[in-house]
C-alpha cells in the first residue's frame, strides 16, 4: 500500500543513491562472471554452488536447499547442475533418506576445481569492493546490505561457513554470495 503523503518520484538524492545501487547489481555481476570465466571457466552462479557444496558436510546438500542458497529456481539449479556434472565436478543422486529429494554431491574434482578457482574470486572481491572501503565502510555495507536483505525476504539466505583454522580465507558463493 502507498502513502498518499510521500511524493510520486524519487528525491535527488534519492535518485543519486538509488542510481548507484541499480548501477553496482548490474555491473557487480558481471565483473565476477567475466573474471571466474576468464581463470576458472565457471560462471559466478556455478562458481557458488560448488562453493556451498565445499563447504557443507561431506559436500552433499539437498538440491532445494542448495536453491535457497542460491536465491535460484530448482530448475535454474538442475541446468547447472547438468553443466556441472558433466565436467565431473559434482553428480546428483536420490536422498537415500527421503527418496522424494535429490541431493548434490561435490565430486573430487569438483573440489578441486573451487580450490583453484577461489583464489582469483577472492581477488577480485578485494580489488572490486572491500578494499575500495575502509573497515568501518566494510561494516556499514554489510549492515546496509542485511536491512535491505531482510526487506526482501525474512529468511537470512546463505550464511559463511566458520573459517577454517588452517587460515584459509573463505571466498562467497553467488548471489546471495
Amino acid at each position: 500500500m502507498t502513502d498518499p503523503d510521500l511524493p510520486a518520484e524519487l528525491t535527488t538524492e534519492e535518485l543519486e543513491t538509488w542510481a548507484a545501487v541499480a548501477t553496482v547489481m548490474e555491473w557487480l555481476p558481471a565483473a565476477l562472471d567475466a573474471q571466474l570465466q576468464r581463470d576458472a571457466q565457471l560462471t559466478h552462479f556455478e562458481y557458488g554452488v560448488l562453493y556451498a557444496l565445499a563447504h557443507a558436510p561431506d559436500g552433499t546438500l539437498r538440491m532445494s536447499v542448495l536453491s535457497g542458497y542460491a536465491n535460484s529456481s530448482l530448475s535454474r539449479l538442475s541446468r547447472a547442475a547438468t553443466r556441472l556434472e558433466s565436467k565431473g565436478w559434482m553428480r546428483r543422486a536420490p536422498d537415500p533418506a527421503d527418496g522424494r529429494f535429490t541431493l548434490a554431491i561435490l565430486t573430487d574434482l569438483g573440489r578441486k576445481k573451487v580450490h583453484e578457482a577461489t583464489p582469483g574470486h577472492v581477488r577480485t572481491v578485494r580489488q572490486l569492493v572491500l578494499d575500495r572501503l575502509t573497515k568501518p565502510q566494510t561494516r556499514q555495507l554489510r549492515e546496509i546490505s542485511r536491512r535491505i536483505m531482510r526487506a526482501i525476504r525474512s529468511d537470512e539466505g546463505w550464511t559463511p561457513p566458520a573459517p577454517a583454522t588452517t587460515g584459509s580465507t573463505p571466498g562467497s558463493p553467488g548471489s546471495g554470495g
